[in-house]
């Protein structure tokens, strides 16, 4: 049987249950450009074809899922969200369907993050433009890698199988060798824990009225 030239599915994991300590106050709830961050987020991932999108929530679950009215998203809760962040990506993972070939693992309090990013993370993950279909997607801002990240299928049972802080930071170690990354602004590795912290995400995002 002929291999399948339909695209690679890939899902959206959105990690957004962190208890905001650094904050003072639940900042998924915090609007940008409109819009309340985890809805910014999902409608991103959204934009991009992830298909589905998963959020995890766990700080005040029934809040922040109600700025997801609307968007054709999902969410899980993490009940031990004030444990390792492993805890959270395990929950996201665990929803992803048996057909969908990869995931996109972002955070939600990354909000320079954007639809184009994400799209390039997906096109890298299938081998377009000219490249074979990579495990794992990693980007890269100057010398530091973090989110948003793309892995195969293949590589959810050492992700699941894996503890600790950020995203699988272990597995991504592991299998550098085979990625692909994707290099973007230093700059927007920026994310959002303190006042200050959003203060200037805000001075570099124009208010608008808040988005459908």
């Amino acid at each position: 049987m002929p291999p399948s030239t339909e695209p690679r599915r890939a899902a959206g994991v959105i990690l957004a249950a962190g208890a905001s300590r650094r904050m003072g106050k639940n900042k998924m709830l915090l609007a940008l450009e409109g819009e309340t961050l985890v809805r910014r987020a999902a409608r991103r991932a959204l934009a991009a074809g992830l298909s589905p999108v998963v959020v995890v929530v766990g700080h005040e679950p029934e809040r922040v899922r109600a700025e997801l009215v609307g968007l054709a998203c999902e969410s899980v809760v993490n009940p031990d969200f004030t444990g390792p962040t492993s805890g959270s990506l395990h929950r996201g993972l665990e929803r992803v369907p048996p057909d969908v070939d990869a995931a996109v693992v972002m955070l939600a309090d990354m909000v320079l993050v954007t639809e184009q990013m994400l799209s390039a993370l997906v096109a890298a993950g299938q081998g377009k433009g000219g490249g074979s279909a990579a495990p794992l997607v990693v980007s890269r801002y100057g010398d530091v890698t973090a989110p948003p990240l793309l892995f195969h299928r293949a590589l959810f049972p050492e992700l699941l199988a894996w503890t600790g802080e950020g995203c699988g930071k272990t597995v991504v170690r592991s299998h550098l060798a085979e990625a692909v990354l994707l290099d973007w602004p230093p700059g927007v590795l920026a994310d959002v824990d303190t006042p200050e912290d959003f203060a200037a995400a805000a001075a570099l995002t124009p208010p608008q009225s808040r988005m459908p």
